[in-house]
């Protein structure tokens, strides 16, 4: 690696998990000019997307405006812009509204939905990997109820009212017991003239189980949970088409439905200028245990777009937010030891601490693996509330969302339920 005895201009591209606590870390820090470049002005918490889109939380209750953050700070600049490419030759990268130059680039890009090259899935499907869609899902829920309201045929308000999710990850199984819950507790009541019982959620999975990245007891309570609250779970059970009212399975059974949530697979969003051969599986940039990208001795990767092969994770770690928060930690403190002329850099080690995941009210697991531990029903559901509200940004986020919660477990409600028509451009409308 290479030295500057000018302050080091370090330009982050993303401001998720990674790409915020990096800039926190070098924030007032000096020695240091940070430029964060994101194509949103604000920092969107995933893991809560599937709220909004049930209508649990606002947008706004999840998302927290980066300028705000840095409101003292000395050294780091936001911009909006979408980054176009990357020229490694020249230290530069070329967004929509100009060059950044750098000595040093971080590529913090998170990632997206993986449709795996299905364009006809990808038209007709929902994702889940943004604020944007999770509002537009949530229109297109309630919008498909309020046609469902002015129809005779029972087959045709069946097939409105039933949803498809795919992909029985912490996302299929929080966003198919949050519509459960909906379906028993609040759209009768907001809907009296329709029958709910029709209203079929079915979870689908292509392994043997849901929650296959977590313990046998968070696979078999998930699974459990779901079905009480009247989920379909179907495992071994791989879509193969949808054509916006019907999906097939490999096995030849068809579902009629308006709604299918695509949860199943995400992929890095890789910058153009990287190297292909540094590319691997899920479209993830190589890196080596500093989180430096291979072949290059001053971009660095982050996150879910990174690939770290180690002993602990010779597949690469998980996509998850505590990695590239711990990630980011480590490489701020690396940029410390570089300014400083210090040799002595620390490699990147994932201590987990744990996964979890929501179904419903008073349900939930969670697994801690040092020691190892499982729980399960309210216990977990008040560990996984505590760390969200933890890591969301923002006081009166935290306070907000608290509010919701609190509001929602006594009265069995949400209070926004708020169609925008105009706002947005759904599929299938």
């Amino acid at each position: 690696m290479h030295y500057k005895l000018l302050a080091m201009k370090i330009v982050i591209m993303g401001g998720g998990f990674a790409g915020l606590k990096l800039a926190r870390s070098l924030n007032n820090k000096k020695g240091f000019e940070i430029t964060l470049i994101d194509r949103f002005n604000f920092h969107q918490f995933q893991p809560l997307f599937y709220q909004v889109a049930t209508a649990g939380l606002d947008a706004s209750n999840i998302s927290f405006p980066l300028r705000k953050v840095f409101h003292k700070s000395k050294n780091v600049r936001i911009r909006l812009a979408e980054v176009q490419s990357i020229n490694s030759a020249e230290n530069t990268v070329v967004t929509n509204i100009g060059l950044f130059e750098y000595d040093y680039l971080v590529i913090a890009t998170g990632a997206d939905t993986n449709f795996f090259g299905n364009s006809v899935l990808q038209k007709n499907a929902f994702p889940m990997k943004s604020t944007v869609e999770a509002l537009q899902l949530k229109y297109k829920l309630l919008q498909n109820i309020e046609n469902a309201l002015v129809l005779k045929d029972n087959a045709e308000i069946e097939k409105l009212l039933t949803v498809v999710v795919v992909g029985a990850g912490p996302t299929g199984v929080e966003i198919s017991g949050a519509l459960a819950e909906m379906k028993k507790y609040v759209l009768p009541k907001d809907y009296p003239e329709l029958n709910f019982a029709t209203m079929k959620i079915y979870l689908l999975e292509g392994t043997d189980r849901t929650l296959s990245s977590m313990s046998i007891k968070s696979s078999k309570h998930s699974l459990e949970y779901l079905q009480k609250l009247g989920v379909i779970v179907k495992t071994n059970s791989v879509l193969e088409d949808y054509n916006g009212n019907i999906v097939k399975l490999k096995d030849g059974t068809e579902i009629q439905s308006n709604t299918v949530i695509w949860a199943a697979g995400i992929k890095g969003n890789v910058p153009e200028g990287i190297d292909k051969n540094l590319i691997v599986r899920g479209n993830r940039i190589k890196v080596d245990r500093f989180n430096k990208i291979q072949n290059h001795n001053n971009i660095f990767a982050l996150g879910d777009v990174a690939y770290m092969e180690t002993t602990l994770y010779p597949k690469g770690h998980p996509q998850v937010a505590n990695v590239a928060i711990n990630q980011a930690k480590l490489l701020a403190k690396n940029f410390l030891k570089i300014q400083s002329f210090q040799q002595n850099l620390e490699e990147f080690e994932y201590n987990d601490k744990g996964s979890m995941a929501t179904v419903g009210r008073n349900l939930a697991v969670v697994d801690f693996p040092k020691p190892t531990m499982h729980f399960k029903g309210f216990i977990a559901w008040y560990i996984w509330m505590g760390l969200h509200l933890f890591l969301l940004v923002g006081v009166k986020n935290r306070i907000q969302v608290f509010i919701n919660w609190i509001f929602s477990y006594l009265t069995y409600d949400q209070d926004l339920r708020l169609i925008f028509k105009k706002s947005f451009n759904t599929k299938n409308e």
